[in-house]
């Protein structure tokens, strides 16, 4: 049976069945569940998944409607039969699905679900559809260690020390700053941040480690904050990484374009609600 892991999202769930999958040498495919799928569409992935040998992760499995879980429990249990079967006898290697048509099955085949429970829109399992996958209970991760392991792994030394403040500036931050639905201070802009700090390591090797961070939180983060958050977010910073200010690097062309657009007065020639057609053609 595969695992069903459930917690709120950014809890690694998809990302430890991938990484199962991998350390097994198994090919994992990863399909995003949604309320129009049906059992139709359902039968073919199984028969797909079947025939491949290959794991699939049925991300947010709860969102697809009651209706059609009923039926899947009983699509995922004839698969899971066909795998007891091939395990008594190898020598059996098709087996009906649908309308009875013979599939080969391979017995690495193997069905995996994710669940948020709790949020708007999901649905409960069934029990006899529960009973095909062994329950996994999911918490929020200590992202502060997982910073840490990624920053040694980018070629920091201070590791330990950076993660601290690292994660002491996003914490502030998610308390501080104004509710915008564009920010992200969880564990997917963390390794985002962590991406960039290990480019600027390798382009500057002999910079102060201190520095590097400072310099990629600041332009990685300043970009997406409001003009009433900016004064906040830079102050956290500084207090954070006192007698760090690196210059802020610009590619050239790029600046130069945006400049020669912003004198550019037919940029901001408006005509009726909508920009002139000379506009429209140079943005295009």
């Amino acid at each position: 049976m595969g695992g069903a892991p459930a917690g709120p999202a950014g809890t690694g769930k998809t990302e430890t069945t991938k990484d199962l999958g991998r350390a097994l040498g198994l090919h994992v495919v990863v399909y995003n569940c949604s309320p129009q799928m049906n059992y139709k569409g359902m039968a073919e992935i199984f028969m797909g998944l079947s025939q491949a040998g290959s794991w699939g992760c049925f991300d947010e499995f709860n969102r697809i409607e009651i209706s059609v879980l009923s039926v899947v429990s009983t699509q995922v249990k004839y698969c899971l039969d066909a795998i007891k079967v091939l395990k008594s006898d190898p020598s059996k290697f098709l087996f009906k699905f649908g309308d009875d048509e013979d599939i080969p099955m391979r017995i690495s085949s193997g069905y995996f679900i994710t669940m948020n429970p709790g949020y708007a829109g999901r649905t409960e399992l069934p029990e006899n559809l529960k009973a095909l996958f062994r329950s996994c209970a999911m918490v929020v991760p200590d992202i502060v260690l997982i910073c840490e392991n990624m920053l040694m792994a980018e070629g920091f030394n201070t590791a330990r020390d950076l993660s601290k403040k690292f994660m002491t500036l996003y914490n502030l931050s998610s308390s501080l700053l104004s509710k915008q639905r564009h920010y992200d201070w969880g564990l997917r802009a963390v390794k985002s941040v962590l991406r960039q700090a290990g480019i600027l390591k390798r382009m500057s090797p002999n910079d102060p480690e201190k520095l590097i961070l400072m310099r990629a939180l600041r332009d990685f983060n300043t970009p997406k904050i409001v003009l009433d958050d900016i004064d906040i977010f830079m102050g956290l910073i500084n207090d954070l990484f006192p007698g760090c200010d690196p210059p802020v690097e610009f590619k050239a062309n790029v600046k130069e374009a945006c400049e020669q657009c912003a004198r550019d007065p037919e940029l901001c020639a408006f005509k009726e609600g909508r920009m002139n057609i000379k506009c429209e053609e140079r943005f295009i």
